[in-house]
């Protein structure tokens, strides 16, 4: 395909709001691809080369691509006699200072590139995806001394090759903005329909991404396959791979352990940690160095935030397995456990051995999900602790998470509290038999973080996405807002409203969220929100922010698109380690009490 046609193909899903409408778009796009294009065009359609765990970034700025922008107009064949600015008027064209004022003007570097490469004589368009694609993974590998300027050379080539639209989405995909308002949920529905031409299918796509979450991976396998046996048999082959993050499994909430009891039987019950998830992969290949890896519940490899994953790799028998796990820091003065805001400062590119130092980390580890080739997803829980026992011995950087095996709703009860007053977030609890559900999905695991019988607050915090700020007053004008608008998640993948904040937050809080929510700010309201005219914020955020928010109650609410209002909503923190993706959702809120 041409990447041309390819653009127009993005521009008419741009143009559209209707879910069901850009499912089918997507569908025609999956439709006309190559099979050896379908892989990198499901990436470029989310703005990114690979997938989220191999992550390769063009590190570039919007700076940088307007003086991209600036060579490539420079070097265009144009009669600056005759022709005009980009404002109209009568003049030469001028370098970076005009197009950051025209940047300044329209807020979107896609449309300032698409006005910019329409003043100039237009190329064919004769590249093809494959070939705009491997120009970008060119760009974004370049390295060392002089890179910077190599990547704007051969970004400013590549933007004269392109007519303009397709100059609009390049532009976006380098800064990672592609404004087209889908999710990863909405790809596997367009896949269902491209072959079916409904969403019967998208249960199972789902279900295999769960496993193996790679959406272009997925696409390639399931788009080769005419009948619906073989994309079944295709789906179920489609496995865990060490090296490879699966969406991790989440707890759905319950009240009481009588409650919990009388739905699950006999249940696992764990401490839950107030840490960082993580999956921990390793590889021992023959005679070869052993990879380590961690993944966050995001999908995002973190790796390089662990040194102490060398001592890991030597305390675990096996050739290759993955783990699930908490990341947890501690003081090394006093052995306490710290807080999950001071276990993610190592979340950070420089200085990692310092942190290290001054934040140790212990990985307490609770289920075993692969072992030497074979995914053990199917086997139940219990079995899963049998291996995981004999997989390494408690050291000082791993440790099995303590459990105890219970159907007696008191002693779960007991332990719940116990935890607590240890200053845990409570008790996890397991189906002793339930074998490994990726997703929030099912009654395998479930929790409470509250004591039991406490009144006057939620029994739990809630995962809300940051939608849009409102500008402050008074102090609050040094932060930029003085309330921010969140919402959770609903079952077609859109954001509806919850809550609006503007109490409770110290100085250091609203300066950090107004510097998360800087990169994110759009002009216009995104696609997925749903909001009541009556909420509609100052500035609009794209989703990406992720807060943990406490409150008093639940109201029913007229003002909020999720049908109820949240009283008393307070910040707790942040969630750098959650995808939008991952917020609480409106099911979920007939669960919080």
């Amino acid at each position: 395909m041409k990447f041309s046609q390819f653009a127009t193909h993005l521009q008419e899903l741009e143009a559209t709001g209707s879910r069901i409408t850009m499912t089918q778009l997507l569908a025609k796009l999956y439709q006309k691809l190559d099979a050896d294009e379908v892989a990198i065009a499901s990436y470029l359609l989310q703005g990114v080369l690979l997938p989220a765990y191999e992550s390769l970034e063009f590190q570039l700025s919007i700076k940088m691509v307007i003086r991209a922008l600036a060579r490539m107009r420079d070097a265009a064949e144009v009669d600056k006699s005759i022709t005009t600015d980009l404002f109209g008027n009568e003049s030469e064209l001028s370098s970076s200072t005009e197009i950051m004022t025209l940047f300044s003007k329209l807020g979107d570097l896609g449309l300032v590139a698409e006005k910019i490469r329409a003043e100039s004589n237009q190329p064919t368009g004769s590249l093809t995806v494959r070939e705009v694609y491997d120009q970008l993974v060119a760009i974004a590998q370049e390295n060392g001394a002089g890179s910077q300027d190599r990547k704007l050379q051969q970004l400013s080539q590549l933007f004269s090759q392109l007519d303009s639209i397709s100059s609009k989405f390049v532009s976006r995909m380098v800064l990672g903005k592609m404004r087209l308002g889908f999710s990863t949920m909405t790809m596997m529905d367009a896949l269902s329909w491209a072959m079916t031409g409904s969403k019967v299918e998208s249960e199972m796509l789902e279900a295999s991404y769960q496993r193996r979450a790679d959406i272009g991976k997925l696409a390639e396998v399931y788009l080769v396959h005419d009948s619906a046996a073989e994309r079944v048999k295709a789906l179920e082959n489609v496995t865990v791979e060490v090296g490879v993050p699966l969406v991790p499994a989440l707890c759905q909430r319950l009240n009481s352990s009588q409650e919990i009891i009388d739905k699950m039987g006999q249940v696992f019950a764990e401490s839950k940690y107030d840490g960082l998830r993580v999956q921990i992969h390793i590889l021992k290949p023959k005679n070869q160095p052993a990879i380590i890896k961690t993944f966050t519940r995001n999908l995002e490899d973190t790796s390089q935030m662990f040194p102490e994953l060398g001592r890991v790799v030597e305390s675990i028998d096996c050739e290759s397995c993955i783990l699930d796990a908490e990341a947890i820091g501690y003081d090394p003065d006093t052995n306490e456990l710290v807080t999950f805001q001071e276990t993610v400062t190592r979340k950070r590119k420089h200085d990692i051995e310092k942190a290290s130092a001054q934040t140790p980390i212990r990985f307490y580890v609770f289920d075993v999900l692969s072992l030497d080739g074979r995914s053990l997803l199917e086997v139940s829980l219990r079995e899963r602790k049998d291996v995981l026992k004999k997989l390494f011995s408690d050291n000082e950087v791993l440790y099995h998470s303590p459990f105890i095996i219970t159907g007696d709703a008191d002693e779960l009860r007991i332990f719940h509290e116990a935890q607590l007053a240890k200053g845990l977030e409570g008790a996890v609890i397991k189906q002793c038999d339930s074998v490994y559900q990726p997703g929030r999905k099912g009654w395998n695991w479930v929790k409470i973080k509250e004591e039991e019988g406490s009144r006057g607050k939620l029994n739990d915090t809630l995962d809300c996405v940051v939608m849009g700020y409102y500008a402050g007053r008074g102090k609050r004008t040094q932060f930029g807002l003085g309330a921010f608008l969140v919402g959770v998640l609903a079952a077609d993948q859109s954001l509806k409203t919850i809550a609006k904040i503007g109490t409770g937050l110290s100085d250091e809080q609203f300066g950090i969220l107004k510097a998360k929510c800087q990169p994110l700010v759009t002009p216009d309201q995104p696609k997925l929100y749903d909001v009541n005219k009556a909420s509609i914020p100052s500035t609009w955020v794209k989703p990406g922010v992720v807060v943990e928010i406490a409150a008093d109650e639940l109201t029913r609410s007229p003002i909020h698109t999720a049908g109820v209002a949240l009283r008393f909503p307070r910040l707790v923190t942040f969630r750098d380690d959650k995808s939008w993706e991952q917020a609480t959702t409106v099911s979920e809120l007939s669960q919080i009490k």
